[in-house]
Formats: C-alpha cells, structure tokens, sequence
C-alpha cells in the first residue's frame, strides 16, 4: 500500500456537507490523505508515517474537473467561423458539415494526435474525467473509428452519429437514421448514445427512434436540447431517462420544471454561450427551480473552442448567473452526476483520488482572475498527471 498526504491545505473543497461547509463542504487548514489511489481520511493535523507528503500552504486542492460533454475527434480549423460570428453572423449547425470533411479526410493517427494534444491541455488545466463524442464522421465506418480512438483515452465514449444529416443524405435524412439504427448503433463500442434533436439536425420522431435503439443495445442516453430552437427535447430526455439534456438555452419554464422533477442533469455550456453570444443568465433559471446542474466545456472546433473548465466557470459566473460556489460545484460533483458516476467529482473517504491543486488561498480565483491557470499539479487515481492516461 502506498500513502500520500497533503498536508496544511489552505482551503479544500470537499463537495460533501459531511465533511465541510455550504455547498462545497468546504474545510479550511486541514490534511488529505489517499491509500493506494483512493481518499482514506481528512484530518486536522499533519499525518505521521505516510510515504509522500506535499505541503498545500497558501493552496486550494479542488475535486477534479468533470468535463461531461466534449467533442474532440476532428480535424480542421473553423477560425474564419468564429469571426464571422464577431462581425454579427448568427450561429447555426450548418458549420458541422465543413468538420466532417476534414475528419473523413484525416487518419487515425492524425485524429489521435489531435486528442492527446487537446487532453494534455485539459489535464494541465485541472481536468480529470472527461466525455468524449464522435460525430464527425457520419459513417459507418468513421463513426466507429472516432468511438476506437476515443476509447483509448476515457472510459466515457458516446456516438453521436446523429449530430447532424450528411450532405449525402440530405434528401433522405430517413435513410440516414435507418443507417445508425441498422448498421452504427450495432457495431459501436461507446457507452452512451446522443442526438442532436434541434433545428437543422434530427426531429423528435427521430431522436425517440436512435435512443430506442441505443437503450435497446445497451447504450445510456444523453440528449442536445434547445440550442438553437425550442422543441421536445427535453421532455424526450425525461421520456428516455437521459443521464444529461445539454446546451438548453431556448428551454420553457415547463422545460425546466420537467428537469427539476426528473433523473436527467441539466449540462450548461458556457464556453458555447461565450462564443455563440446567445443567451445571459440562463443559469439562474435552472438554479432557482432546483434542477441538478452541471457545466463542460463542450470542446469543439465550432462554437466552443477550449479544455478549460476554470475558464467555463467564470463563464459561468459572469455570464450565466452563477455564484463561483455554484460553478465550481456544477463542474466537479455536477460533471460526475452527468455521467452518473459516484466515485469522482468529490473528495471524502472512499472517493477516487482525483484532485488539482490551485496555487491561490482559494476557489474563488477560478473566477476571479479570469484566462490564468491557477493549476498548479494535476492529480488522477493518486498519481500525479503530467500527460493524459486513464
């Protein structure tokens, strides 16, 4: 058995009202100890007889970030986008198709080295678990390679073949849902299913079919809702018991009241809502009426371009109507209810070992100074994380 200890903890967020206080069950000048990858104890002293112990004066340690939507196999570049967007250009899905391209063009190695670049930056930011999405692809046989070199970086995979209609299918977006139905959906090694259901992507009749199916096969569901237009999408998700219903912008209060009262965690993109400029405050709406939130960085190269999820809470704080306490929270144990997982998004006994360490007396300076990384050591399974492994 090996032992750590980090000791004189400034402030630790423990994200357990057990253990510590308000939200984030917050202790201050205490010690941490992990066993063999997994948290054993917090103390208010220093530990005697440990193997390694790293003194946190001054410091924050923070649960590992969640990052529980993401889509980072691709290829290509969609700069001339977002600056057409900065002169007043409405956002919309029509942009995928130029993605696709690039991705069907690119080999795997090329798509591999792309994530690992992009996950190294995410764990050099504090992140510990994340999602990844295919959907760039759209066919069989790129689809299901995007889920094979997800796989060799996050247990969390989820096809999204249905993300939008290929250009070859557009007279027949029938024909396409049949192909993930028949052919996609039964060959895939993810572990989620999620449609795009939205304007200019799949319809209600059409989402209800491809998560039939997943659940069908095996697959858990998760659901893009109301980003670009209102629909049933939620309600679908309810219907379907979706872990997460993401982006959620264009949502009813009915939408919201359906969240409040179901299993389904309402994922909040801030980096998306920065980058699209569409919607203020929309946080406060989900908050208020006591809906589980989470927020991802829903890393793309359309409309959310970014592994940082300290630079998703201020987002969220300054943008969406957080409070920090509420951001920090909905990107740690928020992020690990979104993949309905128990072991991460926390830091008591028993919980997987998976922290950063922010070199600030507290939590509060993910938001407070904005577009610095605060992250001083990236801790995963207790094991310190310098590039990306499981």
């Amino acid at each position: 058995m090996t032992s750590l200890a980090l000791t004189n903890i400034q402030t630790l967020v423990t994200n357990s009202s057990h253990h510590g206080t308000g939200v984030l069950g917050e202790i201050n000048n205490c010690s941490l100890v992990i066993e063999d990858g997994v948290i054993s104890q917090i103390s208010p002293t220093i530990p005697q007889g440990v193997d390694q112990e790293i003194d946190c004066s001054g410091k924050t340690v923070i649960p590992g970030f969640v990052d529980s939507h993401s889509h980072l196999i691709f290829a290509g570049d969609r700069s001339a986008e977002f600056a057409a967007r900065a002169r007043g250009e409405k956002y919309s899905a029509a942009g995928i198709a130029t993605t696709v391209s690039a991705t069907r063009a690119a080999s795997d190695e090329a798509l591999s080295h792309n994530v690992e670049k992009l996950l190294n930056e995410a764990i050099s930011l504090g992140t510990t678990t994340i999602e990844i999405k295919s959907g760039y692809g759209l066919t069989t046989h790129d689809e299901a390679r995007c889920i094979d070199i997800a796989t060799r970086f996050t247990d969390e995979t989820t096809l999204l073949a249905a993300h939008v209609v290929p250009l070859e299918y557009r007279d027949d977006p029938d024909g396409y849902v049949e192909l993930i139905l028949n052919e996609m959906i039964p060959k895939t090694r993810a572990k989620w299913i999620d449609v795009f259901c939205d304007q200019g992507a799949f319809s209600g009749e059409q989402t209800r079919r491809i998560l039939a199916a997943g659940k069908a096969a095996g697959l858990q569901a998760r659901i893009h809702a109301n980003q670009l237009s209102h629909s049933d999408a939620v309600a679908i998700a309810v219907e379907y018991d979706a872990a997460s219903a993401d982006h959620l912008g264009q949502s009813s209060e009915k939408d919201i009241e359906m969240l409040a009262a179901s299993n389904t965690v309402a994922t909040l993109l801030p980096g998306a809502e920065f980058s699209t400029q569409n919607h203020e405050k929309i946080g406060r709406m989900f908050l208020d009426a006591g809906v589980r939130v989470a927020i991802a960085s829903d890393c793309n190269p359309g409309s959310s371009y970014t592994t940082s999820m300290s630079f998703c809470i201020s987002a969220a704080v300054n943008l969406l109507g957080f409070t920090v306490e509420e951001a920090l929270h909905a990107a740690t144990a928020g992020g690990a209810a979104a993949l309905r997982r128990t072991d991460i998004g926390h830091l008591a006994p028993g919980a997987r070992a998976d922290f950063a360490i922010l070199d600030a007396p507290s939590y509060i300076h993910l938001a407070y100074r904005p577009g610095v990384n605060l992250v001083e050591q990236t801790w995963k399974n207790g094991k310190r994380a310098r590039t990306w492994h499981k």
